[in-house]
Parts: C-alpha cells; sequence; structure tokens
C-alpha cells in the first residue's frame, strides 16, 4: 500500500475510533422531579438535580453548585431545559476542563401561579421564609440526600437575573458557606430605579419581601436596606466579603447594566477581587446560553484551586 494511502487509512481509522468512543461516553443524569418537604414554608419545594458521569459507580463525594433562576417566567428546570446545562457539564467534564460537580437548581417560586416573585428571600411580614429555609432546610437536606463535600471550599453559588441577585446576597451574608459566587445578567437595580418602579411593577417583584404598597422613597425602608445587594455589600466586613471569589456578567444592552457596573465599582472601592466583564447582548437566554461555559469554568477553577490550599 502507497505511504500516502496508508496514512490517510490510519487517520480514517483513528477518526473512527474517537468518534466511537464519544458516541459511548458516559453522560451524567439530570432528574427534575425531586423535590423536598420543607416545614418553613410549609410545602414541598421542587429541584433539578445532576449528578456527574461517574456518581452512579463511586462511592466519593462531590462539590456541589447550586443554580438560581430567573424571574418572571423563569422556572427551577431552565438552566437544562433552556440552557441544556446537562450536556454542557458532561462535556466539560469529560474533557477534563472543571471537576465532576454535582449541581442543583432549587424551585424559587411562591406557587404555581408566579404572582409575586420571591427574589429567593423572606417575606417582610415573615410568612414565606424562602431564604430561611435554603439555608437552613435545603441545603442540609441535600448534604444527606447525595454524596457532597460538607466543606465551604467546595459550596458554590450561581445564577441568572433574579437568581443572580441572590446568589450575590447569599456570598455576601453567608461568607462561611460558599466559596464562589458567579453570576450572570444579576438583577441588581439602583435606589433610583427601584423608586421609580410603577406600582405594579414593584409590587410582582419586591413587595412581599420590603412590604406591599410602598411608594418612591417609602420602598428604601430598612427591609430594602437590608436585602439589597449593594446596600448588604456595602455593611459587610470587608474581610468576610474576600472569603468568597465573585465572577460577574452582564449585556451591554441588558437593563441592569448600570446595577452591575456600580456593584463592580464598589467592590474595586473596597478591594474586593472579582472577575467583571460585559459582552454584546441583552436579557435573555442568546446572552445566557454562550455565558454558561466560561461561567463553569470559573466555578470548577475554583473547587481545582481551593482543593489544593
Amino acid at each position: 500500500m502507497p505511504l500516502n494511502t496508508l496514512c490517510r487509512a490510519l487517520v480514517l481509522f483513528a477518526s473512527l475510533m474517537l468518534t466511537g468512543l464519544a458516541a459511548h461516553a458516559e453522560t451524567g443524569s439530570v432528574d427534575d422531579t425531586a423535590s423536598i418537604a420543607s416545614k418553613t414554608l410549609g410545602q414541598a419545594v421542587k429541584y433539578t438535580v445532576y449528578l456527574p458521569p461517574d456518581y452512579s459507580h463511586s462511592t466519593r463525594s462531590y462539590p456541589v453548585l447550586y443554580m438560581m433562576h430567573g424571574g418572571d417566567d423563569g422556572r427551577y428546570n431552565d438552566w437544562f431545559v433552556q440552557d441544556n446545562l446537562g450536556a454542557l457539564l458532561d462535556r466539560l467534564i469529560t474533557e477534563g476542563a472543571i471537576p465532576a460537580m454535582i449541581v442543583i437548581t432549587p424551585d424559587g417560586l411562591r406557587n404555581p401561579e408566579n404572582k409575586y416573585a420571591t427574589y429567593f428571600m423572606n417575606d417582610a411580614d415573615g410568612k414565606f421564609q424562602w431564604e430561611t429555609m435554603f439555608i437552613h432546610e435545603f441545603i442540609p437536606a441535600m448534604q444527606k440526600r447525595y454524596r457532597i463535600l460538607d466543606d465551604k471550599r467546595f459550596r458554590a453559588m450561581g445564577g441568572l437575573s433574579m437568581g443572580g441577585f441572590a446568589s450575590l446576597m447569599y456570598a455576601f451574608k453567608y461568607p462561611d458557606l460558599f466559596s464562589a459566587a458567579a453570576v450572570m445578567s444579576a438583577a441588581v437595580r439602583t435606589d433610583e430605579q427601584i423608586t421609580q418602579m410603577d406600582a405594579a411593577g414593584y409590587e410582582r417583584r419586591y413587595g412581599h419581601a420590603w412590604g406591599e404598597g410602598l411608594s418612591g422613597e417609602q420602598r428604601l425602608n430598612a427591609q430594602y436596606h437590608q436585602k439589597n445587594v449593594l446596600d448588604v455589600l456595602k455593611h459587610t466586613p470587608v474581610d468576610d466579603l474576600r472569603k468568597t471569589r465573585y465572577y460577574l456578567d452582564v449585556g451591554t444592552n441588558d437593563p441592569f447594566f448600570l446595577g452591575n457596573a456600580l456593584l463592580h465599582l464598589e467592590m474595586n472601592k473596597l478591594g474586593i477581587a472579582h472577575r467583571f466583564q460585559t459582552r454584546p447582548g441583552a436579557h435573555n437566554y442568546d446572552f445566557w446560553v454562550p455565558g454558561s461555559e466560561p461561567l463553569l469554568r470559573f466555578v470548577g477553577l475554583n473547587f481545582q484551586e481551593r482543593n489544593v490550599q
């Protein structure tokens, strides 16, 4: 056989072998039917869980990433339905780009009607306490149900829009719980944007969390200052803020661009290391889907670097 023909045959054989291996590569599992019974909320809390490819035949424990969904029409399984996060995780883990990890996306709705958002916070009147449920019930339940490393170094938050807001808020408020917070298009609004918001929009988004029937400057009350990301940042000890790594990604045409930019500037002012990037795009999945891979790579690198500390 001529040498050139032999070379082409070997290349074709290698290509077919690699294609066959890729076709039979292990994949992780995605279950969006799971739930826990919450005593705090008096109802079940649904979630989607991704278990990495080797989970079913290993005995080791894994890092965990909690991913929070967006508001309005956002749902807890959007990361896997709209974003196809399961396939992306499979590829990055198989390539060795990120360590094998468990990813959990809890349901942040108060009810199926979703007339009033939770923003993953406790209500001002104390009747619906989503944040309390997540910190004191949900995370411990996940630790018991799955083989998750019970160490802050291997626990991270992620989210988009409303979920990005919550991820940052939790990272600031609970610096000993999360090693990283990676968000896209975080729903960070300025005081002016809050005071000028139309009544219906305010009630739907923040009425339950900050107080119903408020207008203008009334909205900037004690509840607001205790839960608003920009305020929580300013009132958290700098040494605590530095315990967590931060990743902020926002589109140049996103309505939350200003809030994210102000957050970036304030973190710079405080000397809080973080990654802040902007890309052309708006507040939609055209922006979020291509942004998911660098977000996961950031979280994966955080887990790897924390492992050797």
